[in-house]
């Protein structure tokens, strides 16, 4: 997501900065700042946009001074803006963070009544705040950090500097990454390990709930508590871009294997595990919205697209909700039924999808109400709608949507939960065993790929030569057997189609023979047992079978070929987990072929065109 770079040495810090900066481009932002000790005080400058407008206002207002934080913004409270641009600064405090402080309208009511001038709408703001008043009470920088972090509830990563500290940075960590380098009589701080390879590559791996002190040539770590922490630098032989992959051979597979940090920010401060609820407040809809809600109209593009699809199930299963699903690009100019009493969900990545900006709007001029699913704050879908439902998926480098995927999975049944329980649909004893299998999600989803990576590369190699796939599901597998077909279409080329299992008769069994891998969806669902019918359909016509099943299931073990488990979750969770094998066979397959995997031919990341 965001990235920050400090330096404390002999050298300026402003070029340093900037270069670092640039070396985290790959990340993604929306706007970049940075802030140096001067003579005497701390200058910053920041721009909205690409880096070279932060340069272009560099050359108009230079930065001299030989200690320096700098950032790049990807927005998750408050539009890009230059008010809402870091670094950010109350009194002599000067603050850069990444991460999302879940307590932040708290503290901001707190702050706002006790007389702070609260200028922007991020929550880093209100960390520079607490700082300063800390100051009043503490000795040090360090002293009034270690205060602040006590009153944090959430994820970050953040550098501070004091005017009347000048040589000294302050930095600290809780589920959001931060590395130092050390370098003779030199110190510096970087969200990514790409922003220090020119510098050093020697390099300290701040833990969750440690905190920094960086002078020139020396950093002093300690936990938040006080207790001092003794580690030794690690030697980094990477070359650059590898750095930017954190050593995955492409961005798809890094953003693969991040799907479990992007549904923990995603459900981070949205999840009321007492009470077996879903807090609301970012929705933007009130109680009443939800009483109005007669049905859910769900508009979409691609691999959103399949994500509304699953989204319809949780809508309809949850909340009782009559739900629809439209391809935006065909929705738009169909004179479609829509108006007041429908809530239309538009969902995007991006949040400029063109279709799914036209469709929504007309939808929006017919009386519905509007709500975004969008990963970029700010963007044009969010800026229409009438209410946003952010995922917190993070920058995403690669074309074919992974964690972005996910993520809208996520939100679409987080959207549910809430209609459920204010319709009256969902029994709060219901909602709160989801909830709480919700919240292991992640953890799930970690065991997951890491548990099943080698065995379907091993897969992918043993049927590379396949000129056609098929992948079949039921119910909420359904959806998935078309993610997985489009991802191996987007990446590697292979013909592949995702069918809905019952449908196998009408039509898609006259192409199954030997030379036709067929992959069948069978959690232990509702559909299980129709669902290994048709495995065994296909099996039976010579078609070399995998099937992706719940741990443990011996009646799939024997019908099929190839066995990919994963963990046993309930019904409405499996798509977070059988997707995963999916994305990691289209990615082993395309790499094994040697196409573009992040940046297959003919495809763009975001389709703001006709």
């Amino acid at each position: 997501m965001c990235g920050i770079v400090g330096y404390v040495g002999p050298e300026q810090a402003a070029p340093i900065l900037l270069d670092g900066l640039r070396r985290l481009e790959y990340r993604g932002y929306d706007s970049a700042g940075l802030a140096v000790r001067g003579e005497g005080s701390i200058d910053v400058v920041r721009a909205v946009g690409k880096l070279r407008k932060l340069e272009g206002a560099l050359r108009e207002r230079p930065l001299p001074g030989r200690v320096g934080i700098g950032h790049t913004r990807w927005a998750t409270h408050g539009r890009p803006s230059e008010v809402n641009a870091h670094p950010h600064v109350a009194g002599p405090v000067v603050v850069v963070h990444n991460g999302i402080i879940e307590n932040h309208n708290e503290l901001r009511e707190r702050l706002v009544a006790a007389g702070c001038d609260v200028v922007s709408d991020t929550d880093t703001e209100l960390v520079a705040h607490l700082v300063h008043l800390a100051l009043k009470e503490e000795p040090s920088l360090e002293a009034a950090v270690r205060k602040t972090l006590s009153e944090l509830h959430g994820a970050y990563a953040i550098a501070v500097l004091r005017e009347d500290e000048p040589e000294r940075i302050v930095v600290a960590k809780s589920a959001s990454p931060l590395v130092l380098g050390v370098a003779e009589g030199e110190a510096y701080c970087a969200s990514d390990i790409p922003a220090l390879l020119p510098y050093t590559r020697d390099m300290i791996f701040l833990e969750d709930g440690e905190m920094a002190v960086l002078e020139a040539g020396e950093v002093r770590i300690s936990t938040v508590a006080g207790e001092a922490v003794e580690r030794e630098p690690e030697h980094i032989d990477w070359s650059p871009v590898m750095a930017e992959k954190a050593g995955f051979k492409h961005f798809m597979l890094k953003e693969i294997f991040e799907q479990p940090r992007a549904i923990e920010d995603t459900l981070r401060g949205r999840l009321d595990r007492e009470g077996g609820d879903i807090n609301g407040s970012e929705l933007g809809l009130s109680d009443g919205d939800a009483a109005e809600v007669q049905r859910v109209v769900l508009l979409a593009c691609g691999t959103s697209h399949h994500a509304a699809l699953a989204g319809r199930y949780f809508i309809e299963q949850l909340a009782q909700v009559p739900a629809v699903v439209e391809l935006a690009s065909e929705f738009r100019g169909r004179n479609a039924v829509v108006g007041p009493g429908d809530l239309v969900v538009a969902v995007s990545q991006s949040g400029e999808t063109l279709d799914t900006l036209v469709a929504a709007k007309e939808a929006k001029a017919r009386g519905a109400k509007v709500l975004a699913v969008a990963n970029v704050i700010g963007s044009a879908i969010p800026r229409m709608a009438d209410a946003v439902f952010y995922t917190h998926a993070g920058p995403e480098i690669g074309v074919a949507s992974t964690k972005c995927f996910t993520a809208q999975l996520v939100n679409l049944l987080l959207l549910a939960l809430w209609l459920g329980r204010r319709k009256g649909t969902l029994p709060p004893e219901e909602s709160r065993r989801l909830v709480e299998e919700l919240a292991r999600i992640p953890v799930l989803m970690k065991d997951t790929l890491q548990g099943t990576r080698q065995l379907v590369a091993n897969l992918a190699r043993r049927y590379l030569d396949a000129r056609d796939v098929l992948f079949l599901g039921r119910g909420l597998s359904f959806p998935m057997a078309l993610e997985g077909a489009l991802k191996l279409k987007e990446i590697s080329y292979v013909h592949a189609e995702g069918y809905a299992a019952g449908e196998m008769k009408h039509g898609p069994i006259a192409l199954i023979d030997s030379r036709v891998p067929v992959i069948v969806l069978c959690p232990a669902d509702s559909s299980y047992d129709r669902s290994l019918s048709n495995l065994e359909e296909a099996k039976a016509r010579d078609a070399r079978v995998i099937a992706i099943a719940t741990e443990g299931d011996e009646r799939a073990r024997t019908a099929s070929h190839d066995l990919v488990e994963v963990p046993a979750v309930d019904e409405v969770l499996t798509p977070l987990l059988t997707v995963l094998p999916l994305q990691l066979y289209a990615y082993y397959v395309a790499d094994f072929k040697g196409t573009d995997v992040d940046q297959p031919r003919n495809l763009a990341k975001t389709v703001t065109v006709e």
